[in-house]
């Protein structure tokens, strides 16, 4: 079965994600002691060998760290760190002088861990008011290797069938304007549940008579 939706339910589920991602750019400005500017997400529903290359492309550039969301929704939120950000939380927050290096150290990476928690929980608590749902993010972890085989309980068997695949390209401090990629994956049978939750209420938000 093709996943598909109208611009409506696109734009529903994009404002949604706005809420939950704007409670998440307060809960980092915090940490970065400075003003967050949050890029309105792109959604798009992508074949499995795309959203794998993609994940790819990030990595080689960036420090991964990876929170599965658990409960009513099957899904993973993937946070990618550049050296810049690195070096600025560093600073910050552990008052760490370091180059702009993809390197961390023990103490680094349980900060990045905390960081990528603080936000991911500010989303999934968002996304569960707002949908209703029983929904909860697993401990972050920092994947080794390739990261695209944590994602394998995700892909279909069918290459070539789609998932649903969120970017937010711009999370940035206002001075360096540093992106902080932050992506959200669910499989089908959770896409199928949020656009089954869109479509049980009208465009202003109230529910629907059965």
């Amino acid at each position: 079965m093709d996943l598909s939706m109208t611009d409506l339910e696109r734009d529903i589920i994009r404002e949604i994600l706005n809420i939950g991602l704007a409670r998440a750019a307060d809960s980092f400005a915090i940490i970065a002691k400075d003003r967050v500017l949050l890029e309105v997400p792109n959604i798009d529903l992508l074949m499995s060998e795309d959203i794998l290359q993609r994940v790819r492309e990030y990595q080689s550039r960036h420090v991964a760290i990876q929170s599965d969301i658990r409960g009513d929704f099957n899904g993973t939120t993937l946070m990618f760190f550049s050296g810049q950000h690195v070096q600025r939380l560093s600073r910050v927050c552990l008052r760490m002088q370091t180059d702009e290096a993809l390197d961390v150290n023990e103490l680094q990476e349980s900060l990045l861990l905390e960081i990528s928690n603080i936000i991911t929980g500010a989303l999934v608590t968002q996304l569960a008011n707002i949908l209703k749902a029983n929904i909860y993010g697993a401990p972050p972890t920092a994947p080794r290797g390739d990261i695209a085989d944590t994602l394998q309980s995700l892909i279909p068997e069918q290459q070539l069938q789609p998932l649903i695949f969120t970017v937010i390209t711009q999370f940035s401090d206002k001075d360096n304007m540093v992106e902080l990629p932050l992506m959200l994956f669910f499989d089908r049978a959770t896409f199928i549940k949020i656009l089954d939750i869109i479509r049980s209420y009208d465009f202003l938000g109230s529910q629907m008579s059965a």
